[in-house]
């Protein structure tokens, strides 16, 4: 899903850098107010697992490509404030180091990458939350709902945005059905790894799940926690 240099013209580019930037912003000043010691690790782990997981292209449509994501992860296990910030570094070091998405559309790329899943896709994980049960179970299947809902709205996201400023010589139509149909896909696996991810962290140190706070674990997790 990284965006190229040239793909959305300049007006778009820049508004949506200026809108990545405030968002950013907001970020660092929440995580600055909020986080706790124990998190910091957390995340830099789940920067450095991010990153490889986004190293791993699938060539979609006209210089585009599709991958695991990650932001809904890092919401659940560091929260959105920190979840958002880890994917931003991430990206921003595959953008300047690896010419992993332009530079130009860098701040599209945060948009799509790190603010649509450490957000709206978190968001979504909170509403599902307080449907289901709170358990470890409950948990998990919020995790699966949200991680697989918010890459499909990500390549939603890349659709607007390509239709607002896109230059490519491809019509929206087919390329909203390339990125969005495969993204479905890939929903599905970024669903299956992101659960199995938390899970395996629920079951060693639930204490540190940000999005499991709250939720009655089973005792062999709370004495290993312990």
């Amino acid at each position: 899903m990284h965006i190229p240099d040239g793909f959305i013209d300049a007006p778009a580019s820049v508004g949506a850098g200026l809108v990545a930037a405030g968002a950013v912003a907001v970020s660092l000043r929440r995580a600055g107010d909020s986080v706790i010691e124990s998190q910091a690790p957390m995340t830099g782990l789940v920067a450095a697992f991010v990153f490889a997981a986004q190293m791993l292209n699938f060539p979609v449509a006209s210089g585009t490509s599709g991958h695991l994501l990650g932001g809904l992860l890092a919401a659940v296990l560091v929260g959105p404030w920190l979840g958002s910030l880890a994917v931003t570094v991430v990206l921003t070091v595959q953008c300047l180091f690896f010419a992993d998405g332009g530079v130009s559309a860098l701040g599209l790329n945060v948009i799509n990458m790190a603010i649509v899943p450490a957000f709206v896709g978190y968001g979504l994980f909170w509403l599902a939350r307080r449907l289901l049960p709170t358990t470890r179970v409950g948990v998990l299947v919020a995790t699966a709902f949200a991680a697989f809902t918010s890459v499909v709205l990500a390549s939603v996201a890349f659709t607007l945005e390509y239709a607002i400023g896109g230059s490519g010589a491809v019509p929206v139509a087919p390329v909203a059905g390339a990125m969005v149909g495969v993204h479905v896909l890939i929903g599905i696996g970024e669903a299956v790894i992101t659960t199995l991810t938390v899970g395996a962290v629920l079951a060693t140190r639930p204490d540190l799940v940000f999005g499991a706070r709250g939720v009655a674990m089973p005792r062999a997790a709370t004495e290993v926690a312990a």
